[in-house]
This record gives C-alpha cells, structure tokens and sequence, in this order.
C-alpha cells in the first residue's frame, strides 16, 4: 500500500526508483529524500484521451508526476483524506475530490451520461458539477478528498442506495447508477441538491459519501 493515514487531513507516500505516484497539482505537504514532481499531460495510463476529459470537465491543471526515492506528504486544503485500495476492480471517483494515487493503476474519464443518461447532463448543468468522472483500475491505492469526514454505505441487490450528488465521493463494484428527480422542473430551478436530484446506486459494491453538500 503506497498511502498511509497520517491523521484525518494528510497521508504519507513511499516514493522508489522505477516507481510514480500522480497527484493533483498543490497537493504536496512536505518531503523528504530525492523525489521530482512533474506536470503529467498525458493524464496518468490513460492517456491523451485522458487528458482531453478533464479538459471537458475544465480540469484545467494537470496532474503531476511524482518519482524518485523517498517520502512525501500530501494533503489539500484541510479537507479530509481517504484512502481506497483496489485489488483488482475499478474505482469512479468525483474527479475534483481525487488527491493521489499510484502510477500502477488505469486512469481513464467517463462521461457521466453513459451510465445516467440524459440526467447524467442535467446533473453537470444544475448542480453545477462536472460532467466527468474518473475511474482508476488495477491494483493499488487512491487517496480522495472531502468534507467533514467519509462514510462508506453497502450496496446490495435487494437494498439499493440514493446519495445527494453533491455528497457523492465514489464508488466501486458491479454498480450501476441512475440519476433522477423527486421535483418538477418548475421547482429544481435553483436547487442542485439532493432535494432535487437523487443518484441512485444498485447492484452490489460500496459508496463513499461526504459528510456534507459543499463542493471542492
């Protein structure tokens, strides 16, 4: 595991030769030992498309590069910090809230209307949050971002979940999901929330939800 939970605000990351980590740009706290941070354009494994997604998504800052051999200490804003590690499975995660993760995993963008539909856009447009999601696959781990905390909620066949959107961290497994809305159009104008827009998660894995509505 490349990531370890200093406290609830920063983690630490063992950088060695032949390694590299990616992390979003101003999210190293300190270091020690010889270690590079780079400005990555590719966009991770991903690639150029990779990197065009986030353009889309006006992630106008690339990812850096970090490598070398030592320690460094990533953290962003005083949000709270969570790590995830997959073992093999695939990761979609709110790409603003994504701080780090290891060079061994598959990044690649996913537009949100893929799996949600016409409502996948209506989300972007009045929620007033992206339209793209990063999904990391392979093994290794992430380090995400939040407010006020992270809890994680068990998705099953027979007890599908509904998150607020604005609350929504990430999420992993055989999951599909599907935005919809409890109010009429002439009522959503100016909501962005969950009192308007509820992202419902079925299938079996796990979400991690934020302790609160505030965007990064």
């Amino acid at each position: 595991m490349a990531f370890q939970e200093i406290n609830s605000k920063m983690v630490q990351a063992t950088v060695a030769p032949g390694q590299r980590l990616f992390s979003q740009r101003g999210a190293m706290l300190a270091y020690r030992g010889e270690v590079s941070f780079t400005p990555n354009l590719r966009g991770g494994q991903g690639g150029v498309m990779s990197m065009i997604g986030r353009r889309v998504a006006n992630e106008d800052t690339p990812l850096m590069t970090v490598e070398g051999s030592g320690t460094v200490f990533f953290g962003h804003g005083g949000h709270h910090v969570q790590v995830i590690n997959l073992s093999g499975d695939t990761l979609y995660v709110e790409a603003d809230r994504l701080l780090a993760f290891e060079g061994t995993l598959e990044q690649s963008t996913v537009f949100l209307g893929s799996q949600g539909g016409v409502m996948g856009m209506v989300r972007g447009q009045v929620s007033g949050q992206g339209l793209f999601t990063t999904s990391l696959k392979g093994h290794g781990s992430v380090a995400v971002m939040a407010h006020g905390g992270v809890f994680e909620v068990p998705i099953t066949p027979q007890r599908p979940v509904r998150v607020d959107p604005q609350a929504y961290v990430a999420h992993h497994g055989d999951v599909r999901n599907k935005l919809s809305t409890a109010l009429g159009w002439r009522d959503m104008v100016g909501r962005g929330s969950g009192e308007a827009f509820q992202l419902e998660l079925s299938g079996s894995g796990t979400v991690f939800v934020q302790a609160s509505e505030e965007k990064l």
